[in-house]
């Protein structure tokens, strides 16, 4: 597999081989894109779509990203938290973004510091990285599961 730069990325976007929406010129980096937050919650507790949310220490969260992403049948994408967040303590576990998917991303994390976390909507939380596979996928994940294909705000598991 091969990381996308930049360049490749704009010029995947304009043949509409992977979706990015909205994009914003200025979240692109040179090896992938920073997504930003459309919702928080925090299980059995507050959901917020405006403002900020406080996580409590030792606190599961959910946030949902403005964007939607689509990965086509030549790509697949992975997610890396921002360090600016991890440096306050969050811990997140991201989950490979396969080759068909489409859809708002549902990011789950902890607050794993003895302090308050401030999260606010709008800001950029992780950051996406394209690969390109080796050969087109057989079966795209529309065709495998689908189970959160097309999934729009905070999704939380199915199973």
């Amino acid at each position: 597999m091969t990381v996308l730069s930049d360049k490749s990325i704009i010029k995947l976007i304009a043949n509409k081989e992977i979706i990015i929406e909205p994009f914003k010129e200025t979240n692109l980096t040179p090896n992938g894109y920073d997504l930003t937050v459309s919702e928080i919650e925090i299980p059995n507790g507050e959901k917020i779509s405006k403002g900020k949310l406080r996580i409590p220490p030792n606190h599961r969260f959910a946030i949902s990203t403005k964007e939607i992403i689509s990965c086509g049948q030549n790509h697949c994408a992975q997610l890396w938290l921002r360090t600016s967040w991890a440096r306050k303590g969050l811990i997140c576990s991201f989950g490979k973004i396969d080759s068909g998917f489409k859809g708002n991303l549902t990011l789950l994390g902890l607050n794993s510091s003895e302090d308050e976390v401030n999260i606010e909507i709008g800001n950029t939380f992780a950051q996406i990285v394209f690969e390109k596979l080796s050969t087109p996928a057989d079966e795209l994940y529309s065709d495998r599961s689908g189970n959160y294909q097309n999934q729009k705000g905070i999704t939380w598991s199915k199973e």
